[in-house]
């Protein structure tokens, strides 16, 4: 079994800000593979099923962004899922707009979300599929840039760029991480 988990914040008021992809991309992985996200389970909403002919667990924390890593802990202490088979999924402002990056480990740069996980699983062994979100203009902070909703421009892209980044996540889970590197981390 892969578990494939969208790094997000719970809530109505951040559902569609920058530091949801995560959520978004879980949403509709669940939507194209027919699986509920309704069951809870270590702080978190999940479901289960297959995608690309492999059995996987689609996980949206609800401990908010910087607590992620404690639903990952709970998570990985009773199932039987190895780092390896480990997907985390969020956005990144180190990449432009709707780029698509994906690594096998790597340090969590300054996103709060990855440096939680990374705290409890360290910074190898896992998967990262990383979306871009690019950097805020000089007046607005970084931490207020993520939480706000996307642009209307950005917005009119944001289904191309979530459906593009389903197919990384089904060509990692088909044909392996180092196949999806070289399909998708190369620039549009």
């Amino acid at each position: 079994m892969r578990l494939i988990v969208g790094l997000g914040n719970p809530g109505p008021e951040y559902e569609w800000s920058r530091h949801n992809l995560g959520f978004m991309l879980i949403d509709k992985l669940a939507r194209d593979a027919g699986i509920e996200l309704r069951r809870r389970e270590c702080s978190a909403l999940v479901g289960r099923g297959e995608i690309a002919r492999c059995e996987v667990k689609l996980v949206k924390p609800q401990t908010y962004m910087n607590r992620s890593g404690e639903t990952l802990q709970s998570l990985l202490r009773y199932l039987p899922v190895e780092n390896e088979d480990l997907v985390v999924i969020h956005d990144d402002l180190d990449l432009p707009f709707g780029r698509i990056r994906i690594r096998q480990q790597g340090s969590p740069g300054g996103h709060r979300g990855m440096i939680s996980a990374t705290g409890v699983l360290g910074e190898q062994g896992f998967s990262r599929l990383r979306i871009g979100i690019g950097r805020p203009p000089p007046a607005i902070e970084p931490a207020d840039f993520v939480l706000q909703s996307f642009s209307p421009d950005e917005a009119g892209r944001l289904n191309d760029i979530v459906s593009r980044a389903a197919e990384a996540v089904e060509c990692f889970l088909e044909e392996g991480a180092q196949r999806a590197m070289e399909k998708f981390n190369r620039a549009e």
